[in-house]
């Protein structure tokens, strides 16, 4: 069978077998219906909260509010979105409770991310919300590394994992957490404690859960809601709502592929999260799989959510077939092959990642064997001051980013029996980070039958980065 594979800016064609199994989200495998009427259902979950009093009942003239929603890396831009749709309810009710807008704050949980653009908030919040609050400086990213706006919360409890945050929430009334429940690699789903615990901390306090002690262990792969990673998640989101002296107001939309709301649930993160979860695994855990597959096909293109360069930088190739990996072991033999396009072209996109090209150069040397290797480097590099300008002045990555998709990227060097990148420009790239390279799918298949036998099982994601991934299953599992 023909089938076009995502590539740079375009599409690369392979012929496969015709044994080969396709799946496409939302598509081979319908998502729940979506929600008829966003605007009523939403505001009817913001005025009947789960587990706590609404927020007429929690603010009223003088209360300071912030409200955090996440940056552009977690999608939905569309005029009904979820955060189109919940932030401008929320503030109805907040000043029709005698908040002045003056004392409203909207922050953009970036986390260490590159700051969003004046361009992709409007995107994100809409002209209305924007218009009205932008140009008095009451939107605004969240500054990993501006002390005066962070305070250290010392170490929670449970897992001894330091703590810190965004002061603006810290210090507010009513502190409002507007999220996104949708498939996540990394702890099962975003939104919920994940948003606090990633989006308005700093690299020390992310550094104790996106690190190879936490990502290694046998609990993160396949991806579930129960690793030790999680766990992390709801405990600094613990130890932060006993410091605020306050909960969290947590508004999570339950997403499909499209980025449209399938449920709306607000509340204490304790209630929203397991009452969102169940919702979104119906669209999410896909009980599909017949057999389990010994070679994985789909491709990369040159952007995606990271941003431009995430289909090319190696370091981000790494991760992004890693994710693959977490999301579908469930349905992967042990020691499969994983087979990608991707333009592996040389480039880094060096603005965007600027501590990138020096950590991938350091994996090339100085006894790194393996990813995690290079490791020990992280404080190095998460203190190094031309980086953390970048971060804060020039919309880049912060230099812990790219140590936190290391963890990741170790996952697909540790699993898999071999990684075949195909259409490489520049090949190197590939081959310095363990994978194999070779002109076609057809070449990277016939050469891959040397570890998989003459007739393997082959699972094909035509759309595997322009959509919304699921987390595949067994059918009777």
């Amino acid at each position: 069978m023909k089938l076009s594979f995502e590539y740079g800016q375009g599409l690369m064609e392979a012929n496969l077998p015709d044994s080969t199994d396709v799946f496409i989200p939302g598509e081979t495998v319908k998502d729940p219906p979506v929600l008829e009427h966003i605007q009523e259902e939403t505001l009817a979950s913001i005025l009947n909260p789960m587990g706590m009093a609404p927020i007429s009942a929690q603010v009223g003239k003088g209360s300071k509010v912030a409200i955090v929603f996440p940056d552009k890396v977690k999608g939905g831009f569309q005029a009904d979105s979820h955060r189109k749709t919940s932030i401008p309810i929320i503030l109805d009710q907040c000043m029709a409770a005698g908040v002045d807008p003056k004392d409203i704050k909207l922050i953009c949980s970036n986390g260490l991310h590159r700051k969003n653009t004046k361009e992709e908030i409007l995107s994100i919040l809409g002209p209305a919300v924007f218009d009205r609050f932008w140009a008095n400086g009451q939107i605004v990213n969240h500054d990993s590394e501006d002390w005066s706006n962070l305070i250290d919360l010392g170490n929670e409890p449970q897992y001894n994992a330091k703590v810190v945050m965004n002061k603006t929430v810290y210090d507010a009334d009513l502190a409002v957490l507007i999220g996104h429940t949708l498939g996540n690699p990394y702890g099962g789903y975003s939104g919920g404690y994940k948003h606090c615990a990633t989006g308005i901390t700093n690299w020390e306090c992310i550094g104790s859960h996106h690190n190879p002690a936490v990502m290694h262990r046998h609990d993160f792969v396949p991806v579930s809601t129960k690793s030790l990673m999680r766990g992390k998640f709801d405990a600094i989101g613990h130890h932060m709502e006993a410091c605020m002296g306050k909960k969290f107001f947590v508004c999570d939309a339950v997403l499909d592929t499209n980025q449209r709301q399938i449920a709306v649930f607000s509340g204490l993160a304790d209630e929203v999260q397991p009452a969102s979860w169940e919702v979104a695994d119906k669209r999410t855990y896909v009980h599909w799989a017949r057999k389990k597959y010994d070679v994985m096909v789909f491709g990369m293109p040159q952007a995606f959510h990271y941003g431009n360069g995430m289909g090319t930088n190696p370091i981000l190739m790494m991760q992004a077939i890693s994710a693959q990996i977490i999301r579908h072991k469930r349905i992967l033999v042990d020691n499969p092959v994983v087979i990608c396009s991707s333009l592996c072209n040389g480039y880094f996109h060096d603005e965007e990642f600027p501590s990138y090209r020096a950590v991938y150069d350091l994996f090339q040397k100085d006894y790194a064997s393996k990813l995690p290797d290079i490791e020990r480097f992280a404080e190095h590099f998460s203190r190094n001051q031309t980086y953390i300008d970048a971060y804060r002045y020039k919309f880049g990555y912060h230099p812990f980013h790219a140590f936190s998709m290391i963890s990741c990227a170790h996952i697909a060097e540790e699993q898999c029996a071999a990684v075949y990148i195909v259409g490489a420009q520049e090949p190197g790239y590939a081959r310095s980070m363990g994978m194999k390279t070779r002109a076609t799918f057809e070449e990277a298949l016939q050469d891959a039958r040397k570890i998989v036998g003459s007739s393997p099982a082959i699972l094909a994601l035509p759309k595997a980065f322009k959509t919304a991934s699921v987390h595949l299953c067994m059918e009777d599992a």
